[in-house]
């Protein structure tokens, strides 16, 4: 059994976007199971519509491609302490093509511009944090925030222009008491990874190049968001750590 670190968030108001499945599930999981009060957001109008028993969790709908509907949930929140930013998915998943400027934009929009109206509708929140160690913002980058990944140019470019958003806000909001951090998750298991997964052709010359010799868990990414949020990391803002079992530093 993995060893699993023990923090204390029982004093936290966590929001993580996208919180249903995959990562953002993992990440929402270890938040409560940490003593968090932690509300999660998803495309379905309730949790009840959901396969999986979302019932630990206050639900929120949210399409992350709304400013309506942004500016509508930071509104709701009575307080908050940690920001999650991981909603989100590869618009080719679904069968677009993100060389079309329309599903590029869309791309960008969803997982830049997204990121970026929701962190600034809850700054006011995050800056009335008591936390140990500052409120936390927490976005999830991708190995395409580092490398070109030709079939996602419009995910890549908005993946990589997350890192830039992360320094900036670190840097203006951290007089504030906000860090604000983020993670850079590689080929890790989810639903929007899956067909990758189970294609060799695509899963293999991954995994060849990963020193670990494995690919990546939902739980690697919450373990590090984790700690990035909690009072250990109370002097680490505006940094991207790679989550990707050596990929990055591999040649």
């Amino acid at each position: 059994m993995r060893n699993q670190s023990r923090y204390d968030f029982s004093q936290a108001k966590v929001l993580v976007t996208g919180g249903t499945s995959g990562i953002g599930a993992a990440i929402a999981g270890a938040y409560r199971a940490a003593g968090a009060e932690v509300t999660i957001t998803g495309t379905r109008a309730s949790a009840s519509d959901y396969e999986v028993d979302l019932s630990g969790y206050h639900y929120a709908e949210l399409d992350i491609e709304s400013p309506e509907q942004i500016a509508a949930l930071a509104a709701s929140l009575e307080g908050l302490d940690i920001l999650v930013n991981n909603a989100g998915l590869a618009l080719p998943s679904l069968g677009l093509d993100e060389y079309d400027p329309e599903v590029f934009q869309r791309a960008v929009n969803m997982h830049l511009v997204g990121a970026y109206r929701l962190s600034r509708g809850c700054r006011d929140l995050l800056a009335a944090s008591e936390l140990e160690g500052g409120a936390s913002i927490v976005g999830i980058a991708s190995m395409s925030s580092y490398f070109g990944i030709g079939i996602v140019p419009g995910y890549g470019a908005a993946k990589t222009g997350l890192l830039g958003m992360t320094r900036a806000l670190a840097v203006e909001w951290g007089k504030l008491g906000i860090r604000v951090n983020a993670v850079a998750a590689g080929l890790t298991a989810s639903r929007m990874t899956a067909a990758t997964f189970e294609n060799p052709e695509w899963a293999q010359p991954t995994l060849a190049r990963t020193p670990l010799g494995r690919l990546g868990e939902p739980e690697d990414i919450a373990g590090a968001v984790l700690f990035l949020s909690s009072a250990q990391a109370g002097w680490i803002t505006g940094q991207t750590l790679p989550i990707d079992g050596g990929f990055t530093v591999s040649g």
